[in-house]
């Protein structure tokens, strides 16, 4: 089974099973046609592995250094680049690293920042949900809040992090390259997206503890609908196709022991756990590496984006995006090339101020611009 090597190359995954919410579109694209209305803006280049990115209400861009711990802040009207915080004990290594950044919904005013983060601790290697709280212009009294053990293999760690509507944290842990993981609803974390508090504890309502939803392998991306308040999930795949889930309460995406990719049977990665089991929304054949996940709502692309779901390619270091249906619970159409970047990846895909939509790269953040 191929494994996807963090922002570098990676994997896919195909859906064929029965269950709920059968798979609308299968993306059979394979050189879909480059957008010329589109361009990439660079807004802050010369970075060390951004990874995870997010921003204050001010503006202010807030990311992190995947391999060093690095908490940072990139002032957008004067271009300074400031230290904020070093989290110890990560390991960089793989797909590890610190991944998922996410400011409270109240910032300022509730002074705290939320890391996902790959670390040593306790002397053990563990995913972790960890809580700095901001004093001045730095940060102080790191606080674990959750803490999963990471994988043998430096691989399938997840690690997008995202305040919903609702004012909960969403976390997504990937399966450890364990696919059993993502089907064990005891104290497992792993395979699974987590529903919390803002001290990290389960949010009233979940249906498995801290467990929103389960039978997941990895995912860098997922996003809330602004229109319908809905979560879409992008999810890599095995040596198959990459999917993209609607993500419901309890949902049970069935990546499990009993996946299969390859040979001539049909390949089927959602085929483990309780019924019944969601399928995505569209899937891809050929693997893409997908990554990142935004809506384009008035983000000054044109009216032919307007609307529309933005995500990355890392296979081809491009942006694409994809139609939603009128009742926006499924797609209309494929998924189009909107820009292949020379940024060597697309990583983590945000909305900004003014409803812009922004990624990261190995060693940039940019904005996507009319052209």
């Amino acid at each position: 089974m191929r494994m996807i090597r963090l922002f570098t190359a990676a994997t896919c995954l195909v859906l064929l099973s029965p269950g709920i919410g059968a798979a609308q579109l299968q993306d059979r694209t394979a050189t879909p046609a480059v957008s010329s209305a589109v361009k990439v803006v660079p807004v802050k280049t010369g970075l060390n592995g951004p990874s995870g990115f997010t921003f204050s209400p001010s503006g202010n861009i807030w990311y992190l250094e995947r391999g060093s711990g690095e908490v940072r802040i990139i002032n957008r009207k004067t271009g300074t680049n400031h230290l904020f915080f070093t989290i110890g004990g990560v390991d960089g290594s793989g797909e590890r690293g610190a991944l998922g950044i996410a400011l409270d919904p109240s910032f300022p005013t509730a002074p705290f920042v939320y890391v996902y983060v790959t670390r040593t601790w306790k002397g053990a290697l563990r995913n972790q949900l960890v809580r700095i709280t901001k004093s001045g212009a730095h940060g102080i009294g790191l606080r674990v809040l959750v803490s999963t053990p990471a994988s043998s293999t430096p691989y399938h760690n997840g690690g997008r992090i995202l305040f919903g509507p609702d004012h909960k944290l969403y976390v997504m842990i990937g399966e450890g390259h364990n696919a059993a993981n993502a089907q064990d609803l005891t104290a497992n974390l792993r395979g699974k997206i987590l529903r919390l508090d803002r001290d990290g504890t389960a949010a009233a309502g979940n249906p498995h503890g801290r467990i929103w939803s389960f039978g997941h392998r990895n995912s860098f991306g997922f996003t809330f609908d602004p229109r319908t308040g809905r979560l879409w999930e992008t999810e890599n795949g095995p040596a198959c196709n990459d999917e993209i889930n609607l993500i419901v309460k309890g949902g049970n995406y069935g990546w499990g022991p009993n996946e299969f990719c390859g040979g001539a049977a049909p390949q089927d990665t959602n085929n483990s756990g309780p019924a019944p089991r969601h399928l995505p929304k569209t899937y891809f054949t050929g693997t893409i590496g997908i990554t990142g996940a935004a809506f384009c709502i008035s983000c000054g692309l044109g009216a032919g984006i307007n609307g529309d779901l933005v995500f990355g390619d890392v296979n081809t270091s491009s942006i694409r995006a994809m139609n939603m249906n009128a009742a926006r619970t499924g797609f209309s159409t494929g998924s189009r090339v909107l820009i292949t970047t020379s940024t060597g990846g697309v990583h983590s895909v945000e909305v900004g101020p003014n409803h812009h939509i922004f990624f990261s790269g190995p060693s940039g953040i940019y904005r996507l611009a009319r052209a």
